[in-house]
Parts: C-alpha cells; sequence; structure tokens
C-alpha cells in the first residue's frame, strides 16, 4: 500500500452524529494492539499477531500516516479506518485506486459506527480527492463486512482465492463535483 498522494495531513477531526475520526495518538496505543491482537477482529484477516509482540513493537505513539483515522466513540479508541493506494500486489483492478480498510473493536460491532465511521472517510476522501475511485476486499464469508460493502455503494468487480478462501473485491465509483 501507498499513500494517497497530495492530501494535507492530518485533517481536522471529521465529526458525525456519534463519532469522531482523527490522526492516532498516544492514548491510542493500548486500543491498536487490543485491535491487532484479537482473534475476533482477525477471524477474515489471517488471524491475530501475538500481543506479546505487539507490546514489544507498537510505538508510543501509534503509526501516523495520510488515511489512517482513529474511530473515537466518548473519547475513546472503538477502531480504524485505513484510505492508502492500492499497490501493485493486490489485485489488477485495484491497483492505483484508494483503497478503504476498517478494523473495529469487538464491543463495538451491530452499533452501525463502521457504517458511519466509513461513510464519513469517504465523504472526507471525495472532499479531497473528487472523482477518485475508491475498492474495497473482504473474503466473501465475512457477511458483515459485505453487508456494510454494500451499504456504502460498492459493487462487486470481481471474486477470486487467496489465502485459503473466496474473496470478494467491489468498487465505489467516483463521486463527481457537481457543476
Amino acid at each position: 500500500m501507498t499513500e494517497l498522494g497530495p492530501v494535507a495531513w492530518p485533517p481536522a477531526p471529521i465529526k458525525t452524529e456519534r463519532l469522531v475520526l482523527r490522526e492516532p495518538d498516544a492514548r491510542d496505543r493500548a486500543a491498536f494492539i487490543e485491535l491487532l491482537a484479537s482473534p475476533e477482529v482477525h477471524t477474515y484477516l489471517g488471524g491475530p499477531r501475538p500481543r506479546d509482540e505487539l507490546e514489544r513493537e507498537m510505538p508510543e505513539v501509534p503509526e501516523r500516516w495520510p488515511g489512517s483515522f482513529v474511530v473515537n466513540l466518548d473519547g475513546a479508541m472503538i477502531g480504524q479506518i485505513l484510505l492508502r493506494r492500492a499497490s501493485a500486489d493486490h489485485r489488477p483492478a485495484a491497483v492505483g485506486k484508494a483503497d478503504l480498510g476498517y478494523l473495529f473493536l469487538p464491543q463495538a460491532w451491530g452499533f452501525g459506527y463502521a457504517a458511519e465511521a466509513c461513510g464519513a472517510a469517504l465523504d472526507w476522501f471525495d472532499g479531497v480527492l473528487p472523482g477518485e475511485p475508491v475498492v474495497l476486499a473482504t473474503q466473501t464469508a465475512n457477511v458483515g463486512s459485505m453487508r456494510l460493502a454494500a451499504k456504502l455503494g460498492f459493487t462487486e468487480v470481481e471474486r477470486f482465492q487467496a489465502w485459503g478462501a473466496e474473496q470478494w473485491l467491489g468498487l465505489r465509483s467516483p463521486v463527481t463535483p457537481s457543476d
């Protein structure tokens, strides 16, 4: 994955009805470790990373780079939204396009936070890079992620086998500014 390109970063925090999307900071370290070590979160992502390894390797301030948003609810991190350029090691239909990814702690599942946060991140993206398409990949077995992709306006480009499971690649057509 590569950075988005000429985007002013970090943007002002993005506020939705219930959430704030912002740049990571030191208070998020424990939540990042929990997110990356969670077996539930990583069911469709190849499995969790070992907690002791994360404790050793995670910097005091989690990595900051354009397109990485912490999702905050009532002052606490509940997830992460990622928008990055898909690199050459991705499916040909995805290469060079912005790729949307998201991870949420299990206690935040089922409340619509992912749809709210991803929708806000996509609105921000449409404002800073109008006319750019966005892709999203997920395992077809991940029913929640498939539902979210449809809700966000992604349509199927292809299905393919990777990592021992059927994968789904969707495209969200570019939103063009109105005249």
